[in-house]
């Protein structure tokens, strides 16, 4: 998270930089949780293009310390404060009152709430984290941070390894599998030709769902960054075939104008047979296995898949699948559900609000430690200035 000189940016921005937040992107993986519940039962996390650690510090504040957010810790503050208000002094002086509760300043209410001792985050036991970026990151606490490649198949035994550092045996990394949750909020540079975006984030998608398969226990969940857009409802129709369930979603923290989705994927089933590795990932020429046949047509789930013409692998569902009414003519298509997350409480991210007068702009909380534009901000102050403007033409347009 930079810094803005004149701080306009959306609500969302600033309110991250208030709360201690690294990036406004927090939000989104918070409205998830309240939307899925993501972290129920969650001990074993994977961040994947995880810099600069926004996700992951949800991570380590809500699984680690404890703490509670949005709808979950509004809740949390309500009740405790109605257990205050009822069970403590608010209890003699309803007996006195004959019945009528009067409350003083909600403000010294909500203090002495803070206050309590005895209320504590209460951190979940056995949570292990790891982040995993080509960038560098700045440390978290509870959160192992790697630099490694997530389509590298050396990546998984050193990931298997601090997730599991007494129990991880390396003659056999793939018997392990490990990991409750597989998160991903990696996305490329966007060059504005949308075409060209989708097929690069589709790329980075399919990236972390190979490692995802490799290391997911069954049952587990994956949620991941897509680009909505033209044969979108192809990616959810094979995302279906390893998960029970797989919705969209779009948090109200991201901007309505941004093409930018989430899939949560729920369940994870991979088809009887099926060995997932980096060396041989999905869609480099991987044939899924069939289902063994069995004398009860509608228990029999068929899953075929072929090589076109022009190098893509079509992936057919069969007839029989368990929404028969979301598949289109042929069963090639399969329409995820789509959610909007955020309820119409919280900020717009696409609106402007007026800033107060006595507005003072917060540094970032964390500022990037190697942003990819770092290299061309130094090029561009040796060459003499911005605007691709360097001393040899200053200087000759001055004379």
């Amino acid at each position: 998270m930079g810094k803005s000189s004149k701080d306009k940016r959306d609500a969302y921005y600033r309110l991250a930089k208030e709360e201690g937040w690294r990036a406004r992107s927090a939000y989104k993986l918070l409205q998830l949780d309240e939307e899925f519940n993501l972290f129920e039962g969650v001990t074993r996390v994977v961040d994947l293009c995880a810099a600069p650690g926004s996700w992951s510090q949800v991570l380590s504040r809500v699984l680690i310390k404890g703490e509670k957010f949005g709808r979950a810790g509004w809740q949390d503050k309500q009740k405790n404060m109605r257990d205050y208000v009822l069970g403590g002094s608010g209890e003699k002086k309803e007996k006195e009152d004959g019945g009528k509760q009067e409350v003083g300043v909600e403000g010294e209410v909500e203090k002495k709430v803070e206050e309590k001792p005895d209320e504590k985050p209460k951190p979940r036991e056995g949570v292990r984290i790891v982040a995993i970026d080509l960038q560098p990151m700045s440390p978290l606490e509870g959160v192992t941070t790697m630099r490694a490649d997530i389509t590298h198949p050396s990546t998984i035994p050193l990931m298997l390894k601090a997730l599991d550092p007494d129990t991880y045996d390396p003659t056999h990394p793939t018997r392990s599998s490990p990991v409750d949750l597989v998160i991903s909020d990696g996305a490329p540079d966007v060059t504005g030709l949308h075409d060209l975006d989708i097929y690069v984030q589709s790329q980075l998608l399919w990236a972390a769902l190979n490692l995802a398969l490799c290391v997911l226990k069954p049952g587990g969940k994956f949620v991941a960054k897509i680009f909505r857009g033209k044969d979108v409802d192809l990616l959810f129709a094979q995302l279906k075939i390893v998960f029970e369930r797989v919705r969209v979603a779009k948090p109200r923290s991201s901007r309505a104008s941004s093409i930018e989705a989430f899939v949560v994927c729920e369940g994870f089933c991979p088809p009887e047979g099926f060995m997932a590795s980096l060396e041989r990932p999905l869609g480099a020429g991987t044939v899924l296995p069939q289902p063994p046949k069995s004398d009860d047509a509608k228990s029999e789930k068929k899953v075929t898949s072929r090589v076109r013409e022009d190098g893509a692998i079509e992936i057919d569902l069969g007839d029989e699948t368990d929404d028969e009414d979301d598949v289109e003519e042929g069963g090639r298509r399969w329409i995820a559900p789509f959610l909007a997350c955020g309820d119409l409480s919280a900020y717009d991210s696409d609106a402007t609000y007026h800033l107060p007068k006595d507005r003072v702009s917060l540094d970032p909380v964390q500022p990037p430690t190697a942003p990819p534009y770092k290299r061309a901000l130094e090029m561009r102050k040796l060459a003499g200035g911005a605007y691709g403007k360097t001393k040899g033409r200053a200087e000759k347009a001055a004379s």
